[in-house]
């Protein structure tokens, strides 16, 4: 049985860092957060600095216990779920970067990208690692910072490199170089782990450069890896519990059954279904591996847009046409429709089903009428019509019609988003009484491995729905605005190439 009465679970976005305190029923005791940095040097790249990641996190964490009035001796385990694909370099001997992460969103490898379907390995990586070849992953991000920065190919020579996501920086951070490892749905996400043989695949390695030496041990995602340092709590703590973000928020959903599928609306917008203990091929999708605890591998389906949240936060930071995203929604919901004005939140390309990295934001149909009100319509609108198109290619290549969505993360707040999401599928959205489905996810696996819950089942039993939204829309208007959609789509597509 395990000594502690919480679950600290570290939730690393990449905006801002967060912690949050879970207690045995599941319910969020306190809570830290605080933003960060986006670097942008040139156009089309995106960067982090690891060292500000971390300080912002252990910020977080003390702020969480703090907010609950709770010691270090009341938590049973630490958990870190992350922003995944973002790549961080760092010399052993020192654990200080080499230079700033490399985030997801960037597309400074495209040229890699193209060397590689040129050199015929798409199919390869596909079947190998369930992924498309595109910036995206890690694997390219890697191979960039071997050939651009000295100090790591030189690093890399003396056996001191490290590369990893930010799980795995995370964790060799807070425990002092105790652990360097990342987990299998992070490792999944690289484009150089083989999700069968759930291995570094050594053709990938030898084509990017990349040696096996400089990348983390592979481990489940619920298991004791390391105790993170007592000069952060106060106390050594276990870190029990590590998952890429969509992959814990799918098992925060409580999402533990073959064809159940949820919908984070974070940054980018992730849709995962469970597909069980074998993996499904897919060609617009991407196949991933969703958890492994106690042996058992779970696989998913993903449908990944880059461009969320992200757009919500371009109406208020860079437009400055609101100065809150509630007031998006409130506009929204002042015009009767978007004026026939179309947005394609394509900011760094598109994801599935298009994986278009040449990809860049359109809106089209602006007239002298288009006011504010509908540009933040046609926002809002463009998350649910992607998320449109990833739902209706999982179920044509799940074979599984989707009688329900669960949704999650910051913009599942909006009611006029949710509403409209259900009416765009044709389909029930569900909302939890706990949007921390991300941060509550990493949680229960940890809570799982140290003993403070004893099976899924009793984690299912946790699950309760907030607000249920059920569609109210002719076949006639969901047609024409998919069409519209797809339209504006096509309008968006190859502009940077």
């Amino acid at each position: 049985m395990t000594v502690g009465k919480y679950i600290l679970s570290i939730d690393q976005g990449t905006t801002s860092s967060r912690a949050v305190l879970f207690d045995a029923l599941g319910g969020v005791a306190g809570m830290g957060q605080k933003e960060f940095r986006q670097l942008y040097p040139q156009p089309g790249y995106v960067e982090h600095d690891g060292v500000q990641i971390l300080q912002t996190t252990i910020y977080a964490m003390r702020q969480a216990v703090a907010a609950a009035g709770a010691a270090a001796g009341d938590i049973a385990a630490i958990s870190i779920t992350n922003q995944r694909e973002t790549v961080v370099a760092w010399d052993s001997a020192t654990g200080i970067p080499v230079c700033n992460a490399i985030v997801w969103q960037c597309r400074r490898t495209a040229p890699e990208c193209e060397r590689l379907r040129a050199a015929g390995l798409a199919r390869y990586i596909k079947d190998v690692t369930g992924l498309l070849i595109d910036p995206y992953f890690s694997g390219t991000k890697m191979k960039w910072i071997l050939d651009h920065v000295p100090a790591a190919r030189d690093l890399a020579g003396k056996g001191r490199l490290r590369l990893g996501t930010i799980d795995c920086w995370l964790a060799y951070s807070l425990t002092q170089g105790q652990a360097f490892v990342t987990d299998v749905s992070n490792a999944s996400r690289t484009m150089l782990f083989d999700i069968n043989r759930q291995c570094w695949d050594q053709t990938l390695l030898k084509e990017l450069g990349i040696p096996e030496s400089a990348l983390p041990q592979v481990v489940e995602c619920g298991q004791v890896v390391g105790m993170c340092g007592k000069d952060v709590l106060g106390r050594e703590i276990p870190i029990a519990g590590m998952a890429g973000d969509q992959h814990a928020a799918l098992f925060g959903q409580c999402c533990f059954e073959k064809g159940m599928a949820k919908n984070t609306y974070g940054t980018g917008c992730f849709v995962l279904m469970n597909t069980g203990e074998a993996p499904v091929k897919s060609e617009g999708l991407l196949t991933t591996i969703a958890w492994k605890l106690k042996g058992k591998t779970v696989y998913a389906l993903e449908g990944s847009a880059f461009n969320a949240g992200s757009a919500i936060q371009w109406l208020r930071d860079e437009l400055e046409i609101i100065a809150t995203p509630q007031e998006a929604d409130r506009l929204a919901e002042t015009v009767a429709d978007t004026g026939g004005v179309s947005f394609v939140p394509a900011f760094t390309g598109l994801g599935a089903p298009y994986w278009d990295m040449y990809a860049r934001g359109a809106l089209l149909g602006v007239t002298r009428g288009t006011k504010r009100a509908h540009l933040c319509r046609a926002v809002l609108e463009s998350i649910a019509l992607e998320s449109w198109d990833l739902v209706k290619t999982m179920e044509k290549e799940s074979g599984v019609p989707l009688a329900q969505l669960r949704v999650d993360g910051g913009a599942s707040r909006s009611r006029f988003l949710m509403q409209y999401q259900a009416d765009i599928l044709d389909c029930r959205v569900t909302r939890p009484l706990c949007l921390e489905t991300t941060a509550l996810g990493s949680a229960m696996l940890a809570g799982l491995t140290v003993g403070l819950w004893e099976s899924q089942e009793e984690l299912g039993a946790l699950w309760r729905e907030d607000e249920v939204f059920l569609p109210d829309y002719s076949p006639e208007c969901r047609q024409a605005d998919v069409d519209r959609w797809h339209k504006a789509v096509g309008r968006a597509r190859d502009w940077a190439k």
